[in-house]
């Protein structure tokens, strides 16, 4: 499966050591803010505020993980509890030819999960030295 591999590195805790999964491309959608942060380098800059945020490794669990392998895209719908708050969701991620991931977009319900998790990821990002597009 495609997605096998992401699944490992976030797993393990991992996904700073994963550049090699990303296409340099690369676009991920954050279910918080709307404009997309573009570039693998910016990309893997989020996923490690989200091992923290998210208690990747602890609590975090991915449930399902299902794949079109013709039209190359997984789905990996995840559960965690960040601040007391259950949280669900799903990681999408679409590949290109050479199975690279190009878009990792992310959803996350229930509302007040994501309220919770957008205040945390907000409190991560100056720290990567990333900035909350609008």
């Amino acid at each position: 499966m495609l997605s096998t591999d992401f699944r490992a590195a976030v797993e393990e805790r991992n996904i700073d050591q994963a550049p090699e999964l990303f296409h340099v491309d690369a676009v991920f959608r954050s279910p918080v803010v709307f404009k997309p942060y573009e570039g693998r380098d910016q990309v893997l800059k989020v996923l490690q505020a989200a091992e923290r945020v998210l208690g990747v490794g602890d609590k975090f669990h991915y449930l399902h993980q299902l794949e079109d392998p013709d039209d190359r895209v997984a789905i990996l719908e995840f559960s965690t509890e960040v601040a007391g708050k259950q949280v669900e969701g799903i990681d999408k991620l679409t590949f290109d030819e050479d199975g690279l991931i190009t878009e990792l977009k992310v959803m996350i319900r229930p509302a007040s999960a994501l309220q919770v998790v957008g205040a945390r990821m907000a409190e991560e990002f100056p720290r990567l030295g990333l900035d909350l597009p609008g």
